[in-house]
């Protein structure tokens, strides 16, 4: 007996509708890429391991798929690796390369490759598929897609303006009203670590008060308190639980909180210019919100954090983050060149955008005219009109056999295709066509030029 077919768990396959709604998201968000001046590259869907490990921390580094060499792999390993069973040891012997874990740093390594082709500052997007060792879960791939949009060569911070902008017009376009882009600063999360004497513990300070929202403060002051934080440093803390208003009302309570903090005051006054930048330009439809708990990318992110969530009453992780860093190629030996991207998830935007019934009603429409088969003679006159009609850019098909009518009408409506043409002896006598509305029924006869400008 046969094996039933399957594909690996974590993957998925879409089906034309799913394709469709896929590209309707992607055209959209390259559409607004080019607006903003950005370029596209594309990078190899593997790397040299050397490439993509150690730069994700020992999590990271579990987590990316190996490719096992060409040939007979394990002849040229030493016994003692292989008898050992040590993975570990014995991988770098039987992998040079491995498929790639994100976009970033296969952009950081094209950055450094190709330093002397490139302009600087350097606006690139890139759309296409990585692959984790993740546990697959809800929502959660082990092959998927990432969008971003990054700048290299530029200290500027009217970058992070224009990110908060494409953030805006990315989702306005999508008709996915009242997204809130969150912005915080690690410079501002670094001075708060340092206005509490807890410089040294920056990563349990910030884990911990990124769960404010979920676990309440006292839980939040009894895992800071665990980690090592002094009692009178967690006092100090007390303005930044209570604060509360809008965007510049808290940035007023972050001066006080922050006063002795020079890292810190730096920080204030980054988001500073980018909300007042940002109040001048106005955005469309999303909201710019300063969010002190937002402590995203810490390992690698030196200024800006951005994070998108979804409209009020969506329950969604996060559909887009990024930040500014400062030394991204330093890794490959380029150093001292800052950067600052932003990534869309598709995913969770496809999920979103589902839900709320986002998706425009033609989006599915394959082609939009079917015309019906009665014989050889009658599809001969319609591959006629078909040319003539795709050469207007209106997509049009013939059905393959004459089959009985009833058949290709079920094939039209299953397909939702909105049109059929009808070619009879009487037809291709008066050198017409009968073009058959499938929504309402009607139908109506027409020579080939008033058929191309009622289907345009």
């Amino acid at each position: 007996m046969a094996q039933k077919p399957s594909i690996p768990k974590g993957t998925r396959d879409f089906n034309p509708i799913e394709v469709a709604k896929r590209n309707y998201i992607f055209d959209t968000i390259k559409a607004q890429f080019q607006h903003f001046g950005f370029q596209p590259i594309e990078t190899p869907s593997f790397e040299n391991s050397d490439t993509l490990m150690g730069k994700y921390g020992d999590e990271g580094d579990r987590l990316i798929f190996k490719i096992l060499n060409s040939g007979d792999y394990l002849s040229k390993v030493d016994n003692k690796y292989y008898l050992d069973k040590d993975s570990n040891k014995l991988t770098p012997y039987i992998s040079e390369k491995a498929l790639r874990y994100d976009l970033t740093v296969p952009f950081a390594r094209y950055v450094v490759q190709h330093q002397n082709e490139i302009d600087f500052p350097f606006k690139r997007y890139q759309m296409q598929p990585v692959w984790r060792a993740d546990r697959p879960q809800k929502g959660r791939f082990r092959e998927f897609y990432q969008c971003d949009a990054d700048v290299v060569g530029s200290q500027s911070l009217w970058q992070e303006v224009e990110f908060v902008q494409l953030y805006d017009a990315v989702f306005s376009a999508l008709k996915l009203e009242g997204v809130t882009i969150k912005i915080n600063n690690r410079k501002i999360l670094s001075g708060i670590a340092e206005v509490i004497g807890a410089q040294d513990k920056l990563i349990d300070f910030t884990v911990a008060l990124d769960k404010l929202d979920k676990i309440g403060e006292e839980k939040v002051k009894e895992e800071m308190l665990s980690k090592g934080i002094s009692k009178e440093g967690i006092e100090k803390l007390q303005p930044l639980f209570e604060l509360q208003g809008d965007f510049s009302e808290q940035i007023v309570a972050l001066k006080a909180i922050l006063s002795v903090s020079e890292e810190g005051k730096r920080g204030i006054e980054e988001l500073e210019f980018i909300n007042t930048a940002i109040s001048e330009l106005k955005l469309q439809t999303a909201n710019l919100q300063l969010d002190v708990t937002l402590a995203r990318g810490l390992n690698y992110y030196t200024g800006a954090i951005f994070e998108v969530s979804a409209p009020e009453g969506v329950k969604m992780g996060s559909i887009g983050g990024g930040g500014r860093y400062d030394d991204l190629t330093g890794i490959f030996g380029l150093k001292d060149v800052s950067g600052v991207g932003i990534s869309f998830g598709l995913d969770r935007i496809y999920l979103v955008l589902e839900e709320l019934n986002l998706f425009p009603e033609t989006i599915s429409e394959s082609i939009k005219v079917l015309c019906i088969n009665f014989g050889e003679a009658e599809a001969l006159t319609c591959l006629k009109a078909i040319k003539a009609l795709r050469a207007h850019g209106i997509n049009a098909e013939l059905y393959p056999d004459a089959a009985k009518m009833k058949k290709q009408m079920n094939y039209a409506n299953k397909r939702a295709v909105p049109y059929v043409v009808l070619v009879g002896e009487s037809e291709m006598s008066s050198n017409t066509f009968t073009l058959k509305n499938m929504a309402n029924g009607e139908q109506q006869q027409l020579s080939l030029e008033d058929l191309i400008t009622t289907l345009q």
